[in-house]
């Protein structure tokens, strides 16, 4: 769902651009699902042979999917299904290469890195939240406006920012109950290095900045007046944050994790229905 929800996103920041072309969009759009199934796989078989999952208590937002804890899959199986899809997405970023330019070659590059090393390598340095933020929320929304424009701008820079900031978060929140695991995997997410109440203020502190962040890039004539219209999920976003305060109360904190979920997807959809209702009445 979130890989749809960025690439209507990041097509609409183009649309409202003057660049419009629905079959790339569409096509981006399936590389873009493909590497998103690529980076969970690879990160269920990585936890899977670090051990993790075996000590960890699931929860409906964190612990891996279970695919290969309840047996439905082997190892093996999973390792593939995760590098098939990311070649499956190679010839896609080629041809956007091809027709569009070279510029998308080190988004690609990144991307991939991320997608790659993340679980084996970067999981085990300070602050992995960074990889999903940049390589999950960020290139995205950039390579989806790429491939309609074929350029980079401030502006599409800019409306890319929330989409990190939210899954950086979104990592960030589901992390909290993996804790004890993640330490025997000798990882540093957030919530080890900094403890679980130091890092929910850093949750609530991001989670915020996001929507000061939208607010300020309307002021700034940046972004259209309807990208106001994602400031409807606050509520949400404060119940997320009274959870994440909240750190060491699973009957808070998984409400929480609900509530952020729907934070991370709903305001990234209605910043794309923004952009069409500007579009509408432009």
């Amino acid at each position: 769902m979130l890989s749809i929800i960025l690439a209507f996103s990041g097509t609409c920041f183009a649309w409202y651009d003057g660049s419009i072309n629905i079959g790339h969009a569409v096509l981006a759009g399936i590389g873009l699902i493909l590497t998103h199934i690529s980076c969970n796989t690879l990160n269920d078989y990585f936890d899977y042979k670090s051990g993790i999952d075996l000590v960890t208590d699931r929860t409906p937002f964190s612990g891996g999917s279970g695919i290969l804890r309840e047996g439905f899959l082997s190892a093996k199986e999973v390792f593939w299904l995760g590098m098939t899809c990311l070649i499956l997405a190679v010839p896609i970023g080629i041809y956007f290469i091809v027709v569009k330019g070279l510029l998308l070659l080190p988004l690609l590059v990144v991307a991939a890195l991320c997608i790659l090393f993340y679980s084996p390598m970067i999981l085990k340095r300070d602050w992995p939240e960074w990889s999903p933020g940049l390589g999950l929320g960020v290139l995205p929304i950039l390579g989806m406006y790429f491939a309609q424009t074929g350029m980079y701008t401030w502006h599409a820079v800019v409306a890319s920012i929330p989409a990190g900031i939210l899954v950086h978060n979104l990592l960030l929140l589901n992390e909290f109950p993996d804790v004890e695991a993640d330490q025997k995997a000798q990882r540093k997410t957030l919530p080890i290095r900094l403890g679980r109440h130091n890092a929910g203020i850093v949750y609530s502190f991001l989670t915020i900045l996001t929507y000061l962040w939208i607010v300020g890039a309307v002021i700034a004539g940046i972004m259209p007046i309807f990208a106001l219209i994602a400031l409807l999920t606050i509520p949400l976003a404060i119940k997320a944050i009274q959870g994440s305060l909240k750190p060491y109360s699973l009957s808070r904190l998984v409400p929480a994790m609900a509530n952020n979920v729907l934070v991370v997807l709903v305001t990234q959809l209605l910043l794309g229905i923004g952009y069409v209702l500007a579009i509408v009445f432009s």
